[in-house]
């Protein structure tokens, strides 16, 4: 018999990494994880903000690990942290970014390059992963968080008399993690990993300016920002068998944004 839709979903038995899994988005997938079944282990750049995020998460046996996303050091120490924890890992999700640089008028050389060392450490991350994975003879999935500004450009006027207009390294930074999610996904199916990519459309957290937010809105077809709860499921059909033949794709949660 196959399995039913329910056990698809059902992550009962998996572990999941998520990287900056105490963040706004983080924690709705740290959640989402959790409550399908997964055990977590939820790294921060510090140790007592992923503490406190675990705490917060329903079931059991979940890990708290400090992991800083520009240093390989810091990866690869996480990581081996995390397997001798766990035992195992199943699922990578690639979601811990810090701090984008200025906008495209002021942005220096040193803080593009910055931004986009965060592609790097989903990169050494995810090979950390592979590499776990190819050695317990196992199957896994990874899926690296973009964003539709890794497709679309951001409209000027959004911005313009309000804020800094969306940084250019980040648009960069984006738009690389959604083509390197290809790259490895055909590299890596051999490997029994699947790699896809997930990426949130507007999705403001309360900091953010009141202004912008409402002229986001008007360029959307729903005419609403996203709520981070609105990414649960698709965060669980690519980490689960549910999407047990989906590989290489980038999966905009946006609300129609890049339909037009």
């Amino acid at each position: 018999m196959p399995p039913t839709t329910q056990q698809l979903f059902d992550l009962t038995g998996k572990t999941a990494l998520i990287t900056g899994g105490a963040g706004y988005l983080g924690t709705a997938f740290s959640n989402a994880l959790a409550e399908c079944g997964a055990r977590v282990i939820l790294t921060s750049r510090t140790q007592a903000r992923a503490e406190e995020a675990i705490a917060a998460l329903p079931g059991e046996g979940h890990i708290a690990l400090t992991l800083d996303q520009k240093s390989e050091e810091s990866i690869k120490s996480a990581f081996s942290s995390a397997v001798e924890l766990a035992g195992s890992v199943d699922i990578l999700i690639n979601n811990g970014t810090g701090g984008a640089g200025d906008d495209l008028t002021t942005v220096s050389g040193e803080q593009f390059t910055d931004q986009l060392a965060n592609a790097t450490g989903y990169f050494l991350l995810a090979r950390e992963f592979r590499n776990h994975i190819v050695e317990r003879e196992a199957s896994g999935s990874i899926i690296n968080i973009g964003s539709m500004y890794g497709v679309v450009a951001s409209y000027p006027d959004a911005y313009e008399g309000v804020c800094n207009a969306s940084p250019v390294s980040y648009h960069a930074l984006k738009g690389g993690i959604v083509h390197m999610t290809r790259h490895l996904s055909a590299y890596w199916a051999g490997d029994n990993i699947r790699v896809n990519c997930l990426s949130p459309g507007p999705f403001p957290n309360d900091n953010a300016p009141q202004e912008m937010v409402e002229r986001l809105c008007t360029k959307n077809p729903m005419k609403r920002m996203g709520l981070p709860h609105e990414l649960k499921g698709a965060l669980i059909l690519l980490a689960s068998d549910a999407g047990s033949y989906i590989t290489g794709q980038n999966l905009l949660v946006d609300g129609g944004w890049t339909a037009w």
